[in-house]
């Protein structure tokens, strides 16, 4: 940790690309143990493919650290490369946030722009958006102090963090598979799928962790959950009865897997 610090101490000022999740939480609050909350401002994007909800929570963690937040608007959806949704979309969807945090650093006279890539995200194999990231000149200080995810949940807990158990939560894009257009009411679909999918799984008493409706093209739908759960589910019909807007809803059996949409990529190393 002392790395982090040191390494994040030695800026004149920073903007955090502020998802709300567990990484991004974690910089920003090590940020402001290392330069004060004076010198730290958070942006969170307005998108449609970013539920409401994370918008809120992301706002009242940086307010609570005392930070100034920002929420500007991106609009992926104007980028062909985004929309195609091939294997590098990611690539687009990063390109537009960078395109949009540069100036927005620049007008606060804020020195860098920081984003909460890990070191597992490094090696993980297939992340576009780090590779656009870079390109635009953000930093890793998480990464950079090869910190892993347990590590930072570990810390976050230490530091009483709320996000240091919150489960990821990847843009409603990655619901939809490679080579189908993403659209905003593919979006709106697969977020109202899923919020029907656990109000429908808490009135059945099933306490779910992560999940994920799947769009596949078409009306068909894969429904992926905490593995542990998936048997409860394929004995509860009613439960993926009320998977809205999609005529076919099928269960994954082996559960929740993040990434998952990678598998059915054909060729994913053209991508990195």
């Amino acid at each position: 940790m002392h790395v982090l610090l040191e390494r994040l101490s030695s800026l004149p000022s920073l903007l955090v690309a502020f998802s709300g999740g567990v990484d991004s939480a974690f910089l920003l609050a090590a940020a402001v143990r290392a330069l004060g909350p004076e010198r730290v401002e958070a942006a969170t994007a307005v998108s449609p493919a970013v539920p409401p909800s994370e918008l809120e929570q992301a706002e009242g963690f940086a307010v609570g650290l005392g930070v100034v937040h920002h929420a500007p608007a991106t609009d992926e959806l104007a980028r062909e490369g985004y929309r195609r949704n091939a294997g590098d979309r990611c690539f687009f969807c990063k390109t537009e946030l960078m395109s949009v945090l540069a100036p927005l650093a620049e007008r606060r006279g804020i020195a860098a722009i920081a984003t909460g890539t890990n070191a597992d995200d490094l090696v993980a194999g297939f992340r576009p958006g780090i590779r656009a990231a870079a390109t635009a000149g953000a930093i890793t200080p998480l990464a950079d102090a090869e910190l892993t995810k347990d590590q930072i949940r570990a810390v976050s807990k230490e530091w009483g963090l709320p996000t240091w158990d919150k489960p990821a939560a990847a843009c409603l894009s990655s619901r939809i598979a490679y080579g189908i257009e993403v659209t905003a009411p593919g979006l709106r679909r697969v977020a109202a799928a899923e919020a029907a999918l656990r109000s429908a799984l808490r009135a059945a008493g099933i306490p779910v962790r992560n999940l994920r409706v799947r769009d596949l093209g078409g009306d068909t739908a894969k429904v992926e959950i905490d593995s542990e759960l998936v048997e409860a589910v394929a004995a509860r019909a009613e439960v993926l009865a009320a998977v809205e807007g999609f005529a076919e809803v099928r269960l994954d059996e082996r559960g929740f897997r993040s990434g998952s949409m990678n598998e059915l990529l054909p060729n994913p190393e053209r991508y990195r």
